[in-house]
């Protein structure tokens, strides 16, 4: 092929130099028939068809390997775009999936909690709660305090009978609860507000005499006093008011005590 090239320019280059051989005058135009002119002329073009011939093949086979890669690479893209639908889906799926499995969750930690919280609601039905009641602490049962609570609630609201009943039931349930001194104290406000000064007297004396500490022991005194003076024992009254002065002299009471101890006669 190298040795062709170079005896051979190109075919357009070697037809025009045979031409300009043939054209030549003198010497240059012996040398050649007619004949062999135009054998030489035929040659030069049968080997320009070859070599055209040659080209357009290795076009023709370029173009082929061309449109080969061209379609391997649509093929190709085609396959990515398949895939890439294919893994969207399969991310949409998953995705379908955890919010499924989001939703299953919250709703576990959902009903996790309403069981936590009946849980606590029934400890908190039995369990003692610390209460803190006339600047004393101590514990209760939660019905214990219920009951105390809707008792002192019926007495607020005027509904002496029931107070009396919820009391007395409660002291007898709770013979030592840490609301005793104040039952008694509201038990015989309850049979005062009934106009049972018997039983308020009896309500009153219990609490001076088993809780004299108790902050409400003066008022349940001077409580004492004001039902004697209903029930007309005026000696009874001033009495008590003497052992209201001596036993609890700086209490507000007492002070009142002195009051009504004027008006007693």
């Amino acid at each position: 092929m190298t040795t062709m090239r170079a005896r051979w320019p190109g075919p357009v280059a070697a037809l025009a130099l045979a031409l300009g051989t043939l054209a030549a005058p003198g010497a240059h135009a012996a040398l050649f028939e007619d004949d062999e002119a135009r054998r030489a002329i035929l040659d030069l073009r049968q080997k320009v068809d070859q070599i055209g011939e040659q080209q357009r093949a290795r076009q023709a086979e370029a173009m082929t390997q061309l449109t080969e890669q061209i379609t391997q690479l649509r093929r190709s893209v085609l396959e990515l775009n398949n895939q890439i639908e294919l893994q969207r889906g399969e991310t949409a799926k998953l995705r379908g999936q955890n919010e499924q499995l989001a939703r299953e969750v919250a709703e576990l930690q959902r009903k996790q909690t309403d069981v936590l919280q009946g849980v606590e609601e029934r400890i908190r039905k039995i369990e003692p709660q610390k209460v803190t009641l006339d600047d004393r602490e101590f514990t209760a049962d939660p019905e214990e305090k219920r009951a105390y609570d809707e008792a002192l609630a019926a007495f607020r609201r005027g509904e002496f009978d029931r107070s009396a009943t919820a009391l007395q039931a409660l002291l007898k349930r709770y013979p030592s609860s840490g609301y005793r001194d104040a039952a008694l104290f509201w038990l015989g406000n309850s049979h005062y507000g009934k106009r049972e000064y018997k039983e308020a007297v009896g309500a009153f004396r219990l609490l001076v005499t088993q809780f004299p500490e108790s902050p409400r022991a003066p008022e349940a005194l001077l409580a004492i006093a004001n039902c004697q003076a209903e029930l007309k024992d005026t000696k009874a009254a001033r009495r008590t008011i003497d052992e209201l002065l001596k036993a609890y002299p700086k209490s507000e009471a007492a002070l009142a005590g002195r009051e009504r101890l004027v008006s007693l006669k």
